[in-house]
């Protein structure tokens, strides 16, 4: 049995707004944005039911990936049916590819406008 059911990953950052607005570019959904005591929080409601939120955070470092100092932490796996396109995308939207050379695999890796690393990964 279950301990708890995941509720929202949530993403550290030093701009809430432009990174919900990145990712409701590439995953679609309308980011809600919550202001209390001073803290801000955007929750990206996704068309699937999942939520994905970003929090302010002072002094935010983004992660370095790859390296062993400071590294990813964790990524996302965005599944898409065509590689190529949806390259184009997320580059439009501000990613930055970090690892996306080698067209022969099913996965690239680029970064969030706030240095997130993030897959696409074909179907």
């Amino acid at each position: 049995m279950a301990v708890a059911k995941l509720g929202a990953v949530v993403l550290d950052c030093p701009d809430p707004r432009a990174l919900a607005g990145f990712y409701a570019g590439v995953l679609g959904g309308a980011p809600v944005v919550q202001e209390q005591d001073g803290d801000l929080w955007v929750e990206l409601e996704l068309p699937d039911g999942r939520t994905l939120a970003f929090q302010a955070a002072e002094g935010y470092v983004p992660p370095e990936w790859p390296s062993a100092h400071n590294g990813q932490q964790f990524h996302l796996d965005l599944t898409v049916e065509d590689m190529d396109a949806a390259e184009r995308e997320v580059l439009a939207l501000g990613a930055k590819a970090l690892d996306a050379d080698d067209r022969a695999r099913t996965w690239r890796v680029y970064a969030d406008p706030a240095g997130h690393p993030f897959c696409l990964c074909a179907c």
